[in-house]
């Protein structure tokens, strides 16, 4: 008997997976917790993979595959859920990568992201950036943004999206969401043409071109609030990214453009959450998130227009009190509250030494008084 798509991805919820994988040779595989597991069910042949993922595309997604050998869409089932998915060709056969789409907007409490991320939301204008590696959460994190705006503020909220993965219904504000391919032609096309929409929130799926780029830091320049992710692990490396992305003689007015618009970035990691079992050892489930905040003050703005990026991680380090975090700082906490393991922490960052400094003084300080380790920021699991 031949499994059917609707019996593994019911799988998937039924595990909490965040990903499914299908590829010929293979059971589905499901990542759990942020750990890919094998199922128990039927290894997968090419045939069996290619009538699978045929059985959620429609005809136009099907030519587009056979032409492109890869393709993004999102699509949704009733009674099991949304999800993403990217097929691509590996070895002359189909594969195919799904990502669970929650079927509701977490709100920014539910996510316990830092506080900032609530004051961004409530900027008139400038350029707001959601970044980190792929499946770190930042779509959840934009959509939880953009829905307390809709719920808040009237405003026209127009996204350009690539696939659609949140589905969000008007509410105080007017929301407009545009998809690549089906709407639009390119990222670059459609803020081109958002200009000319009457936007106030401007949401960029992805800021994957110079083109894009320059559209979205012009649009933060004339009065529009815009969101955007870009796929770095800090935030002195987004700056960086953005600046390089120009040629040489374009750089100096870009450093302006960002040092003028920028209203802050958000850079994000997930890691495994840590839960005691019911034999008193500890288990992981779910994930936690961990975040560098940077804000955009005139010292920061400074640094940028004059390409001393080297020197935002120390503004990050001082800006404490203005609600600014480092990535360190953030896993610091996660594993003082016994959120995460120490070992996972120091997998995520890029300056060990310093979080191995912040943990022994976080150890000392605990022995000292006796403290549980509980208090602190904590940051909603994502499954």
């Amino acid at each position: 008997m031949e499994i059917e798509m609707e019996e593994i991805l019911q799988l998937v919820q039924d595990r909490s997976a965040s990903d499914l994988h299908l590829k010929a040779g293979q059971p589905p595989v499901l990542r759990v917790s942020g750990k890919l597991l094998r199922s128990q069910l039927a290894t997968l042949s090419a045939a069996d993979v290619e009538r699978l993922v045929y059985a959620m595309l429609k005809p136009e997604q099907r030519a587009q595959l056979e032409t492109n050998f890869e393709l993004d869409a999102s699509f949704g089932i009733d009674g099991v859920g949304r999800f993403r998915i990217n097929v691509f060709k590996e070895r002359g056969n189909y594969a195919a990568a799904f990502r669970v789409v929650p079927s509701t907007i977490p709100s920014l409490d539910d996510l316990c992201l830092p506080n900032i991320c609530k004051e961004f939301t409530q900027k008139p204008r400038g350029l707001v950036l959601i970044t980190g590696p792929t499946g770190s959460g930042k779509s959840t994190t934009l959509a939880a943004m953009i829905d307390w705006i809709n719920e808040n503020r009237s405003e026209h909220i127009l996204t350009i999206e690539d696939p659609i993965e949140f589905l969000h219904q008007s509410k105080r504000s007017v929301v407009s969401q545009r998809e690549l391919g089906a709407d639009t032609r390119s990222f670059s096309n459609a803020l081109r043409s958002a200009l000319r929409e009457d936007p106030d929130v401007i949401l960029v799926g992805e800021m994957r071109d110079l083109e894009t780029i320059h559209l979205a830091l012009t649009a933060a320049e004339t009065g529009h609030l815009v969101f955007g992710t870009v796929h770095t692990s800090s935030a002195p490396q987004t700056i960086d990214r953005i600046i390089d992305a120009f040629p040489p003689g374009q750089q100096q007015q870009i450093r302006i453009m960002l040092s003028n618009g920028l209203v802050g970035i958000v850079s994000q990691t997930l890691l495994p959450r840590l839960q005691e079992s019911a034999g008193g050892s500890p288990v992981t489930k779910g994930r936690v998130l961990a975040a560098e905040v940077l804000i955009n003050t005139p010292a920061v703005s400074n640094l940028i227009r004059e390409s001393k990026t080297a020197q935002i991680y120390s503004s990050i380090q001082m800006g404490g009190n203005l609600g600014m975090q480092t990535l360190e700082s953030a896993l610091a906490s996660l594993v003082k509250q016994n959120a995460v393991s120490a070992q996972d922490a120091l997998s995520k960052t890029s300056r060990p030494d310093e979080l191995e400094q912040l943990l022994a003084s976080s150890s000392k300080a605990t022995s000292k008084t006796g403290a549980g380790g509980s208090q602190g920021f904590g940051y909603g699991s994502f499954g």
